[in-house]
């Protein structure tokens, strides 16, 4: 038996508790993998915390990274010893968006990544960047794929194209780094001059205080010489789509991602309609999306940022220090 935190049913933190789960020997194409890392997301925290508690015993976490301890019959692709990261929808491995919802994601719908040790299939990982720590490797399941998938896979980011990023959450920050990595021009936001200043030195080049300048949509189309950005990885939701959507250019793209200010609110359609704007939901990637991240993210010697990591046991107070907003970067958890 492995040491595993099982978040019983309905959530929230005083529901979480330490327990233990076996690991069965993997069959045809399933590896068994040793886990040494999780990384926090709003999903995560909003399962953990009871926003959308599971409705039997659950393990937590989406995001997990570890290393090969065991390969089942006819598995070609992972060698023992090798360095693993979790897939967000192992379902999903290639193609248009297939899946609808969260049942079959880990964390979530079915059991994920806070224990020791899982058996699973093949399809539930890819390798890592090599030379990446495991906790490193835990930050891309969800944040680091939302990013490229929003940059890279919806919308071909070029050289030249701008970028408009909000906060400096895990999604944003990564697409900060990859829009740079592509030779883009990166506006971001923050309501702290500190974080701004973190930015900067990650190579952003244009910063706004949303704090100082609520009405911030008009002031990045002028920072893009006018014309407005190519593309919006919005975060933020209801709240702040609005500005997203003036700081685009005609034709532009707005990544909707984020609900951190809510689920609903008016939306500003007439914007839409004369900047013929391209609104796409997403929600995280594909398999075969992951793997072309890791090959670009290895080509380019990139790292992420880690802000700080718990041990697995400090789950709650991890998502507690999430809650105060204090971070620059992920949140990680060491098993």
């Amino acid at each position: 038996m492995h040491k595993a935190i099982i978040l019983q049913a309905g959530g929230g933190y005083h529901q979480v508790t330490i327990g233990e789960r076996e690991a069965a020997a993997p069959k045809a194409g399933e590896i068994t993998v040793r886990l040494h890392a999780n990384a926090l997301n709003y999903h995560d925290f909003a399962v953990v915390s009871g926003m959308w508690g599971p409705s039997e015993p659950r393990i937590p976490m989406a995001d997990g990274a570890g290393e090969v301890i065991a390969v089942g019959e006819g598995v070609t692709e992972f060698s023992l010893g090798d360095a693993v990261v979790s897939t967000f929808f192992p379902s999903w491995q290639s193609g248009e968006p297939l899946v609808e919802g969260f049942a079959t994601v880990p964390g979530d719908g079915v059991d994920g990544y806070a224990r020791e040790v899982v058996t699973a299939s093949v399809n539930a990982f890819t390798l890592a960047p090599k030379g990446w720590s495991h906790i490193e490797s835990s930050t891309l399941t969800t944040a680091a794929l939302t990013a490229w998938r929003a940059l890279m896979g919806d919308d071909h980011l070029k050289a030249g194209d701008t970028v408009l990023v909000q906060g400096t959450g895990g999604v944003s920050i990564f697409a900060l780094q990859f829009a740079k990595l592509a030779g883009a021009t990166v506006i971001a936001t923050s309501s702290s001059e500190a974080k701004l200043e973190k930015l900067k030195a990650l190579g952003a080049d244009h910063l706004i205080n949303y704090k100082t300048t609520p009405q911030w949509g008009n002031l990045a189309r002028e920072m893009s010489g006018g014309r407005g950005v190519d593309h919006v990885v919005e975060v933020g939701g209801p709240a702040t789509l609005e500005q997203s959507m003036l700081a685009a250019r005609v034709g532009g793209h707005v990544s909707v991602i984020g609900i951190l200010t809510g689920l609903a609110g008016d939306f500003p359609l007439v914007t839409a309609l004369i900047k013929q704007l391209r609104l796409q939901g997403v929600l995280v990637g594909s398999r075969s999306q992951q793997q072309a991240m890791v090959k670009a993210i290895e080509a380019n010697a990139m790292r992420p940022v880690v802000d700080k990591v718990f041990a697995l046991e400090e789950m709650v107070q991890a998502f507690q220090y999430q809650e105060s907003n204090q971070h620059f970067g992920k949140i990680c958890l060491a098993i």
